[in-house]
């Protein structure tokens, strides 16, 4: 996967997390077509880049946090 590809992946799974339509890693990965772990380390990039992007139990999905946490 070259540079330009990793982005553009990025930048879709943020939009999916925004939207709210990351409902798990495995989903993600059948439609970015690429490892679970592969999924698992760009969530972390993102996290790394300032999204607070976390699992939600109660909503069952990713979820971007606005607020901050306690």
């Amino acid at each position: 996967m070259d540079y330009f590809t990793y982005e553009e992946r990025l930048k879709y799974l943020h939009e999916m997390a925004l939207k709210g339509r990351l409902i798990s890693v495995s989903e993600a990965a059948r439609k970015l077509d690429c490892s679970n772990r592969t999924i698992k380390r760009m969530l972390s990039h993102l996290r790394l880049k300032g999204h607070n992007i976390r699992y939600s139990y109660t909503l069952k999905r990713f979820v971007i946090r606005t607020e901050p946490e306690w």
